[in-house]
């Protein structure tokens, strides 16, 4: 677990700092008791409802398990980055008013699972016994899959995960669970209609993650290019996220004769490695880029893609997006930009402006759960899921133009629309065909 800075003294705790509230009936909560009867044995008024663990008058506890150490650390910090940030802001001004008319603010516990899937399920457990209502908002999809089952099994929600996996949004598999961002599949499908708009023929190289992120992609992409003849797939290879280095992939992919790569990785430095070897080869192909990799501070720029000028070195590199990024020019004179930079830079350890879409996404996932708690009618977990699962049409801060939130829809995550971008060298523009 990690300690957040914190520059006056909030309600925002992460690490240790958080006492553990008394738990408050089982561990699933919310069972609210039988009627009692009187001697006649006609019922009387049935008790108050009991609330869950983690919740109390006043206050509510939210738990991240999240990578905050290791290869995918900076990313994995900016998922719980964003939540610390904008709770401290609300917590600072007073909190928020739930649906059952009491006012509370939000403490949030982050635990470090170092991308890992044994310590991410070690970690939930550890939330269980700090008296955690609900978790989620963390990045991975073998870490999240981790504890899935343990979740459902404890009645225990686990929402807005940053992971594309669709099974965290299928409503009868995982009844306590949702997903935050588009679906691998979406992703990919979208990157596969930009390039199927070309009139050119294009060789394509495949690299993917070998689990369920890669192949998810990799279905997406492939049925979007299904009716395009002018686009051929030449190499399909795969990695382990283990892996020091992807040199053997990027060399053989530049040796297949592709001009454009499909590059379903997850990794951020194995993609700066990436950038940088194909160079170092004199192949310059289009790259597709997952939205969770394809940060230019935090990737593209380390990894050599732009040159002294300040150009693009590669044709085209693409990737999808659902919000802003704080990286680019424009960031601080949206709605609410300059709020987000001096909450993250009051309440969090992120060093200036942050490099990964993940700090904002994480701040559109807390206004997510703001949402479901100005609904929640009882302190209980089953009814913070049924808040959570009627939230439609609501558009939180930095959201694109022509996407929203719908929460409604079984079998969709809370963000099921994306737009493809290309780098322009600062940041990415949206385009509507392959350049």
């Amino acid at each position: 677990m990690r300690t957040a800075k914190t520059r006056r003294t909030l309600a925002v705790v992460a690490g240790t700092g958080v006492m553990a509230l008394a738990l408050v009936g089982c561990t699933r909560g919310g069972d609210t008791p039988a009627p009692t009867t009187d001697p006649s044995g006609d019922a009387t008024t049935a008790p108050s409802v009991v609330a869950s663990p983690g919740i109390t008058d006043t206050t509510l506890t939210f738990g991240i398990t999240t990578p905050l150490t290791g290869t995918t650390a900076g990313p994995g910090n900016c998922t719980a980055d964003g939540a610390i940030a904008y709770f401290g802001y609300k917590n600072a001004n007073g909190g928020i008013t739930f649906g059952d008319g009491k006012t509370r603010t939000i403490e949030i516990k982050t635990y470090d699972d170092e991308y890992s899937p044994e310590k991410s399920l070690a970690n939930f457990q550890q939330m269980i016994a700090d008296g955690v209502f609900a978790g989620g908002i963390g990045l991975g999809t073998p870490t999240n899959r981790a504890w899935r089952e343990a979740a459902i099994d404890a009645g225990f929600p686990q929402v807005l995960v940053m992971t594309g996996d669709p099974i965290f949004s299928t409503w009868d598999e995982s009844p306590w669970q949702l997903g935050l961002v588009a679906k691998y599949q979406q992703e990919g499908a979208a990157m596969g209609e930009l390039l199927a708009t070309s009139s050119g023929s294009h060789k394509v190289a495949i690299i993917a993650q070998n689990d369920d992120f890669g192949a998810g992609y990799v279905e997406g992409f492939k049925e979007a290019i299904a009716d395009s003849p002018n686009i051929e797939i030449v190499l399909e290879q795969t990695y382990e996220p283990t892996d020091q280095t992807l040199d053997g992939q990027i060399t053989a992919a530049a040796a297949s004769g592709a001009d454009v790569l499909f590059n379903a990785v997850s990794v951020t430095p194995l993609v700066i490695g990436e950038v940088q070897k194909a160079q170092s080869l004199g192949w310059f192909p289009y790259w597709f880029m997952p939205s969770n990799t394809s940060s230019p501070a935090g990737v593209l720029i380390p990894g050599g893609a732009v040159n002294d000028a300040g150009e693009p070195v590669y044709p085209g590199m693409y990737s999808v997006a659902f919000s802003a990024v704080a990286a680019q020019p424009n960031f601080a004179e949206l709605p609410n930009g300059q709020l987000f930079l001096d909450s993250i830079a009051e309440y969090t350890n992120q060093e200036g402006v942050p490099a990964f879409p993940h700090c904002v996404w994480s701040w559109i996932g807390a206004q997510i759960l703001e949402q479901a708690f100005m609904k929640m009618e009882e302190p209980t977990r089953e009814s913070f899921m049924a808040a959570l699962r009627d939230i439609k049409g609501f558009v939180p801060d930095f959201m694109l133009e022509g996407t929203s939130i719908d929460t409604t829809v079984d079998g969709q995550p809370a963000v099921s629309s994306v737009v493809v971008q290309k780098f322009n060298g600062r940041g990415f523009v949206t385009v509507d065909t392959f350049e």
